[in-house]
C-alpha cells in the first residue's frame, strides 16, 4: 500500500475526470504511473546506449528498411 499527497489542482482535476467516467482514483493514478515508468525507463535505455562511445549507429534509411523485414 502506498499514499500519495497531491497538490489541490491536480486532485481537482483527478476528481473531475473520475466523476466524468465513473473510475476510480487508484485507476488513473496506476494508469499514469505505468505508463511514466515504462518511459523513463526507455530514456534511461536512450541514455546508456548513447553514451557507449563503439555503439553501432544507423541512418534513416538503414532503420526503415529493418522495420520492413519485420512487417
Amino acid at each position: 500500500m502506498t499514499s500519495v499527497r497531491l497538490p489541490e489542482n491536480i486532485d481537482i482535476q483527478l476528481e473531475h475526470l473520475c466523476a466524468l467516467t465513473k473510475r476510480s482514483k487508484s485507476f488513473y493514478i496506476k494508469e499514469a504511473l505505468t505508463n511514466y515508468l515504462e518511459d523513463i525507463a526507455d530514456q534511461y535505455i536512450a541514455i546508456d546506449r548513447i553514451s557507449r562511445p563503439k555503439r553501432k549507429l544507423l541512418s534513416t534509411k538503414e532503420v526503415l528498411k529493418e522495420l520492413e523485414k519485420r512487417k
